[in-house]
């Protein structure tokens, strides 16, 4: 079913000529069968919301789509190929999904819109992380998949919005995102967070991740994990996660501890001190795989492999 989109606005969408490939597709997509509803956006906005390649395959996607499914014309029409750009669409469906009917999806999508183009960082970091659910999730059948149903996903680039006003000094409106972002997706990332590109959060339900807490790049973390603090420390008291980790789901990593680059947390794991990178810690409290001496070094980064069993048989001699 198509969402409700808000139709309060008068004004004719423009077209961006000056992209050719996007006026092409827009064309190809009209849909001829089923009435749309106005989109979101209205205003031709700057190129620097483009994002390249991966935009344009969203595009094909699209295409694809609607030609098995006719009767997602509309919706794809006002998700998808009415737009010039994936800022552009990016800002659109989140004003829809985060909307109330104290918060009109229109207040939404100026507010958004007007972060991303000042923001070009933010919209390559979209198109990484698209990249990473498509790699890395074999749920994920395609980009615009990901972007229209992936819930974490759509958290994940909330947040990213959130956290460029928090810098701003424009809290309250962050923490307003933050507060939408939990009761649509089940998922609370505070704003002041850091967090980098190719981030997987995957099914994401209940994922938390604290104030002071630093995630870098290409880290995947499944459902039910805790990026937190002990309830004893002030200022700077969360996790520290380094590029490449994996995060099984249900961990708690509590405190102002490091995850080194490489590692792997394995799932229900309880993690209250550092953890060396390249290594693997599992259990509760976690413990290193082959010893704090000699831990079990990881070659690969199984933020990427997505391998989260490979432990089992050196950790216990009873696995099922």
């Amino acid at each position: 079913m198509a969402p409700c989109i808000d139709t309060f606005r008068t004004c004719k969408l423009q077209v961006c000529h000056e992209d050719d490939s996007w006026f092409c597709y827009m064309n190809l997509f009209q849909p001829v069968q089923f009435p749309s509803r106005a989109p979101i956006t209205t205003t031709c906005h700057s190129n620097s919301l483009d994002g390249g390649d991966v935009w344009l395959k969203m595009l094909e996607e699209a295409k694809s789509d609607v030609e098995q499914e006719p009767v997602l014309s509309s919706y794809y029409h006002a998700s998808i190929t009415s737009h010039p750009s994936l800022g552009s669409a990016l800002a659109n469906i989140l004003s829809v999904k985060l909307s109330s009917l104290t918060l009109p999806s229109n207040t939404l999508f100026e507010m958004f819109i007007s972060v991303l183009e000042e923001s070009p960082e933010i919209v390559e970091s979209v198109k990484q992380d698209l990249l990473a659910a498509k790699e890395r999730d074999p749920a994920c059948l395609s980009y615009v998949h990901c972007f229209l149903s992936f819930k974490g996903f759509l958290a994940c680039q909330a947040h990213r919005i959130a956290h460029k006003l928090w810098s701003r000094d424009r809290r309250i409106l962050a923490l307003l995102i933050q507060n939408r972002v939990s009761e649509a997706f089940a998922v609370d990332i505070h704003p002041g967070a850091k967090i980098g590109k190719g981030i997987l959060l995957d099914h994401a339900t209940a994922v938390v991740i604290g104030e002071t807490a630093v995630v870098g790049d290409n880290v995947s973390i499944l459902h039910g994990v805790t990026l937190g603090g002990t309830g004893k420390q002030c200022g700077d008291r969360h996790p520290k996660i380094g590029d490449g980790v994996l995060i099984g789901a249900g961990t708690c990593i509590l405190g102002n501890i490091t995850i080194g680059e490489g590692a792997k947390i394995g799932s229900e794991s309880v993690v209250l001190k550092d953890v060396p990178p390249r290594t693997t810690a599992v259990g509760n409290p976690a413990r290193l795989i082959g010893g704090k001496e000699n831990p079990k070094m990881i070659y690969k980064f199984p933020g990427l492999s997505m391998d989260q069993t490979s432990y089992l048989t050196e950790w216990s001699d009873y696995v099922i």
